[in-house]
């Protein structure tokens, strides 16, 4: 495991997830779970991120900023995964899937 994912890991409670309105109905489209992409993006994984935004997440990652993940479903609809920066605790304690348009 690399030391990106152990600090991700260590310092995310995940007390909070959520799903936007548009999410939740393009998940129950294509029937797939948000499981699926919740486990990909604490793995760090950018999914289909631009090499700006994957650059950020490392830097968020030293920072205490947010982490984003952008992925396409079955059906072609993009959804983003982000989890909120730090709180005063150190910890990331939400995310919250949406499509692009209710960012």
């Amino acid at each position: 495991m690399s030391t990106a994912v152990e600090t991700i890991k260590a310092k995310h409670r995940w007390e909070n997830t959520y799903l936007t309105p548009g999410a939740l109905h393009a998940f129950l489209e294509t029937g797939e779970v948000p499981a699926t992409y919740l486990a990909k993006h604490w793995a760090l994984e950018a999914g289909c991120l631009c090499s700006e935004d994957i650059l950020e997440n490392m830097r968020s990652l030293q920072s205490g900023g947010r982490i984003l993940s952008a992925f396409h479903l079955k059906n072609g609809i993009k959804i983003y995964v982000i989890t909120d920066g730090v709180d005063d605790e150190g910890i990331r304690r939400t995310c919250t899937c949406l499509l692009p348009e209710e960012y």
